[in-house]
């Protein structure tokens, strides 16, 4: 990512409406995994540590960062050791197994995502799960992907083929961001239209407003175990391995 995308990350996921919703969404999917007690999890591209601490809600946690600085800042941010690497070739030789390995809005980041996907089972425990987010539709490519240095956006269908060429099948896989739907795609539309290169979501917003806005997020997290939403901003899904 941009350098300053780190900074961003840094000040805002704490209190912006778009990390305090995805994360509930995500543990309200975590949840459904019914992990083992103490279960192992890894995080790949753990950024500046904003879902660390959710994610120690369900077991010990490991993290790996490609960034340097975002490495430092989260240590000493959250007490954990963060450890250098890089999917596909470059990962840490961390000897052991993870019931969960989690890639957080990190697949779009990688050029050879199906390689990126087939390095993980060799990290993975008996029964271990893949959690995968990514952002959806390449119609919404904005001057926030450029920013972030994504390569691609993704649909469900998309995303569902790059992991069977990695050697999963799919347990889980669905869109969320879907309430929100609507404004992310016309706010994208209109910055494409009038040309607009300002990116949207890097700062935030008046406090009635994020208040709003992550309710209306949040209220995801109880409607993603009851029904497949058919469109979003974002995608999950739960992959294992095949045999």
């Amino acid at each position: 990512m941009h350098p300053d995308a780190y900074a961003e990350m840094a000040t805002l996921q704490d209190s912006h409406w778009w990390f305090l919703g995805r994360r509930a969404v995500l543990s309200r999917i975590i949840k459904a995994l019914s992990l083992p007690p103490e279960a192992r999890i890894l995080e790949i591209g753990s950024g500046m540590g904003g879902n660390l601490r959710m994610l120690q809600d369900f077991g010990e946690v490991t993290a790996v960062e490609a960034d340097e600085s975002a490495r430092r800042w989260s240590q000493q941010r959250m007490g954990l050791r963060i450890l250098p690497g890089v999917l596909p070739e470059q990962l840490p030789d961390v000897r052991e197994k993870f019931d969960l390995i989690c890639l957080l809005d990190v697949l779009e980041h990688i050029r050879d995502d199906t390689a990126a996907l087939a390095a993980l089972p060799p990290l993975l425990a008996d029964n271990g799960r893949v959690l995968v987010t990514v952002p959806a539709y390449q119609w919404l490519w904005s001057a926030h992907d450029e920013k972030l240095h994504h390569f691609r956006r993704y649909t469900a269908v998309g995303l569902e083929s790059v992991a069977r060429r990695s050697g999963y099948v799919i347990e889980r896989i669905g869109y969320f961001n879907t309430l929100l739907f609507p404004v992310a795609a016309a706010t994208r539309l209109f910055a494409r239209l009038s040309g607009t290169k300002t990116v949207a979501g890097n700062s935030l917003p008046p406090p009635f407003i994020n208040r709003m806005l992550r309710r209306v997020f949040e209220a995801e997290s109880s409607m993603i175990q009851a029904v497949r939403l058919p469109f979003g901003v974002s995608i999950f899904a739960v992959l294992r391995c095949r045999g």
